[in-house]
């Protein structure tokens, strides 16, 4: 039996949120605030890059629905409210670590073959 193709506006929706994973920043970021909120401060003291920056990747991911902001006085708190992004980011490193252990035994048998 056939698959039915998914609705083009989903696809767009998947690629749009794998998009939005895609730079190296934001990953950063998410890292950052795996374990607790943060202040835009602490984010950028900690990334050594400008407010204008992380605030732009922040934004991103707050329109995504994947950061929640409070703000306290001056200051913007951002923490990670959607917690399966980082199921996705595991599940994506143990792949990548297969793929270099296999490779690394490849690299070991054809060298030992030399």
């Amino acid at each position: 039996m056939k698959q039915a193709l998914p609705v083009p506006e989903v696809v767009q929706q998947v690629a749009e949120y794998f998009s939005m994973l895609s730079e190296p920043m934001r990953l950063r970021l998410l890292h950052l605030l795996r374990d607790e909120e943060k202040c835009v401060q602490e984010l950028v003291e900690a990334t050594q890059t400008s407010q204008a920056n992380v605030s732009k990747h922040l934004k991103v991911m707050w329109q995504a629905g994947i950061l929640s902001r409070r703000s306290e006085g001056t200051c913007a708190y951002y923490r990670v409210e959607d917690q399966m992004i980082f199921d996705l980011c595991n599940r994506v490193c143990d792949r990548l670590a297969t793929r270099l252990e296999q490779q690394a035994r490849n690299f070991r048998v054809l060298n030992g073959k030399r």
